[in-house]
C-alpha cells in the first residue's frame, strides 16, 4: 500500500514533498516540502513574496480553509509618487497586460502561512522540510521546456531590473534568460531558507528583512510599512460546502471569492444532466459556457459584497440565474497547485501565486516580490482604488471533493480568472461523465470571460460551428497550454490508495511513495 501521492507542477517539487513522506511526514509535511520547492523550481509561480491558500482535511475531521493571501497596504501612495508601470505578457494565443514596480506589492502572506501549516498539521522539523528546497537553491535546478516558456511569456517583468534578470539568468551568459537545459542556482535563497529556519516569521515580517523592505518603499515608490508586515495574520476559515449531484465539494471562504463562484456555476449545472448531452459534445460545451457567462454576469453586475461572496449561494439569487441558465440566455459582450494525501487520510490542496512578480527582489535574499496589487483580476474597483488594509479577494480555490463512492479528490488550480472553470471542468469530468482522474484531469477545457469563448483543442470543426450560432466570438486555440489552468491533483480512494495526476498544460507531475 502506498504511503501517499504528491501531484505538483514540476518533478522537482514533487520529489521534494515525496521525500517528506519517506521521511516519515504526513500529506500536511509532503505539501510544506513542496511549496518550498516550488519557490526554487518554480520561481515565476511561487515565491515567499506572495501568498496562498490551503484546503486542508486531518484524517477523520471537518475540512478547514487558511488563508494566508496579500493584504491591502494600510497607506495608498500618490500615483506621481509610485513605482507602477505596465507589461505586456504574451500567451502566444492572447495577450494580457499587467503591472509592476514597488507600488504593485501588496502585504506578502506566504512566509506567515508556511509556519502556520507547519505548527497546526506537520510531524518533521521546519529544518528538515526546508533543508529540501535549500539544497536545490544551492545546487541549482536544471530549467525545463514548461518553466522556460513561463519566463518567456512573462519575460518583461525578469528582465525589468538587475536584481530580477540575476535569479533567471542563463550561468553563461548573465546578460540574457537561462535556455532550456541550463542549471539555474540560487544562493541567496537557498541562504534564506536557512535564515528562516533558524529565525521564524519575524525575520520577515519584524526583523531585518521587513527593514529593508520597507526602507526600499519609502524611498523607491511601493506603499508597505512597518505596520503592514507587523500586523499580518494568517485567518483560519470554514470551507464553503456545496453538494452536487451526490458528490460534497469543500472549496476556498470567502472573502476569496474563487470558491464561492464554483459552487454558483455547480448549482446552475444541477438542471442538466450533463452526461446525456454527451462531454465534448456542442450541446455540453453550450451549457458550460452559459453557466461561465452567468457567472461572470454575477460577479460584475449584482451589488454583492466582495468581502461576502457567499451571497451568491442565496435562494433568491440562485432561482434568478436559474431561469436563465433554463432559458439558455447568452449574453454577447502566476499560480501554481500542490495535491497531497496520505493513506491515515490526510488531504492537503494548496494553491500559492506570486502574481507575476513586480520585478523587485528583496536584498540579499534571493525573494521576488508579488506583484497582487497591479492584477486587473484581483481589483474589481479599479488599478489603485483598492481599500486599505482589507485582504485581496482572489480567485484561488483549492478544494477537496469527496465522491459518492467513499473517494476523495484533493484539486485546486492555477491560472488567474480561469482558476474557477479549471476547477469547475474537473469536478464535472468526475461527477457527470465518471473520468478517471488522469482523463478528468487531461480532457480539453473551455473558457468564457468578456464575450469570448475560448475553447481548447482538440475541438471538432462542425462543434465549433455549430456553436458560433449563439456565441458570435469564438477563438479556437492552436494547441493547449497554461491558459486553460494546471488542476494538480490527487485521489483518496474509499480502501486508502493514493494516485495523482498532473495537469500536463503546466508541467505537472506525480509522486507516489
Amino acid at each position: 500500500m502506498t504511503t501517499g501521492s504528491v501531484a505538483a507542477g514540476h518533478p522537482l517539487t514533487a520529489q521534494a514533498a515525496g521525500e517528506a513522506l519517506r521521511a516519515g511526514g504526513n500529506a500536511f509535511d509532503a505539501m510544506l516540502a513542496g511549496f518550498c520547492a516550488a519557490c526554487v523550481a518554480e520561481p515565476v509561480l511561487a515565491s515567499l513574496g506572495g501568498g496562498g491558500f490551503l484546503l486542508a482535511r486531518r484524517a477523520g475531521q471537518p475540512p478547514e480553509a487558511l488563508d494566508f493571501f496579500a493584504q491591502t497596504p494600510r497607506v495608498r501612495r500618490a500615483l506621481d509618487e509610485m513605482d507602477f508601470r505596465p507589461i505586456l505578457a504574451d500567451f502566444g494565443d492572447a495577450k494580457q497586460e499587467f503591472h509592476i514596480g514597488l507600488g504593485a506589492v501588496a502585504t506578502p502572506g506566504a512566509v506567515a502561512g508556511l509556519f502556520a501549516i507547519h505548527r497546526r498539521f506537520c510531524r518533521l522539523p521546519i529544518a528538515d522540510i526546508m533543508a529540501l528546497a535549500e539544497g536545490m537553491a544551492r545546487d541549482g535546478v536544471p530549467l525545463t521546456p514548461f518553466q522556460h516558456q513561463i519566463n518567456t511569456i512573462v519575460a518583461p517583468i525578469l528582465q525589468s531590473s538587475p536584481e530580477a534578470l540575476a535569479l533567471f539568468a542563463d550561468p553563461l551568459h548573465t546578460g540574457r534568460l537561462a535556455p532550456v537545459g541550463a542549471q539555474v542556482r540560487m544562493p541567496e535563497l537557498a541562504d534564506a531558507f536557512a535564515a528562516l529556519a533558524r529565525e521564524g516569521p519575524d525575520l520577515f515580517y519584524r526583523g531585518e528583512w521587513a527593514q529593508r523592505l520597507v526602507r526600499d518603499c519609502a524611498e523607491h515608490g511601493g506603499h508597505l510599512g512597518t505596520e503592514d508586515l507587523a500586523s499580518y495574520a494568517v485567518k483560519w476559515r470554514e470551507p464553503v460546502m456545496h453538494r452536487y449531484r451526490g458528490a460534497e465539494i469543500y472549496t476556498n471562504p470567502p472573502p476569496a471569492q474563487g470558491g464561492s463562484l464554483i459552487a454558483f456555476t455547480l448549482a446552475l449545472l444541477e438542471g442538466h444532466d450533463l452526461s446525456r448531452l454527451g462531454r465534448g459534445s456542442a450541446e455540453h460545451i453550450h451549457a458550460l459556457a452559459t453557466a461561465q457567462e452567468l457567472t461572470q454576469r454575477l460577479r460584475h453586475e449584482e451589488p454583492l459584497d466582495h468581502a461576502d461572496w457567499s451571497a451568491a449561494l442565496s435562494p433568491s439569487i440562485l432561482k434568478r440565474f436559474r431561469v436563465l441558465m433554463d432559458d439558455r440566455a447568452v449574453c454577447t459582450r502566476g499560480t501554481t497547485q500542490i495535491s497531497a494525501a496520505d493513506r491515515e487520510g490526510n488531504l492537503a490542496s494548496l494553491t500559492l501565486s506570486n502574481g507575476e512578480g513586480c520585478g523587485y527582489v528583496l536584498p540579499g535574499t534571493g525573494i521576488m516580490l508579488n506583484n497582487m496589487l497591479g492584477e486587473e483580476d484581483l481589483n474589481p474597483h479599479g488599478l489603485n482604488r483598492w481599500p486599505s488594509d482589507r485582504r485581496i479577494s482572489s480567485m484561488m480555490a483549492p478544494t477537496l471533493l469527496a465522491l459518492a463512492d467513499g473517494a476523495w479528490v484533493v484539486t485546486g488550480s492555477s491560472g488567474s480568472n480561469r482558476i474557477r472553470g479549471a476547477v469547475l471542468q474537473v469536478i464535472s469530468n468526475l461527477v457527470d461523465f465518471g473520468l478517471d482522474l488522469e482523463a478528468a484531469v487531461a480532457a480539453p477545457r473551455i473558457h468564457f470571460e468578456g464575450d469570448l469563448l475560448n475553447l481548447e483543442p482538440p475541438i471538432d470543426t462542425e462543434i465549433a460551428r455549430r456553436l458560433a450560432a449563439d456565441w458570435p466570438h469564438i477563438k479556437v486555440w492552436s494547441q493547449p497550454g497554461v491558459f486553460f489552468g494546471g488542476t494538480h491533483s490527487v485521489m483518496l480512494s474509499a480502501r486508502g490508495e493514493t494516485s495523482g495526476a498532473g495537469d500536463p498544460r503546466r508541467g505537472g507531475a506525480v509522486v507516489r511513495v
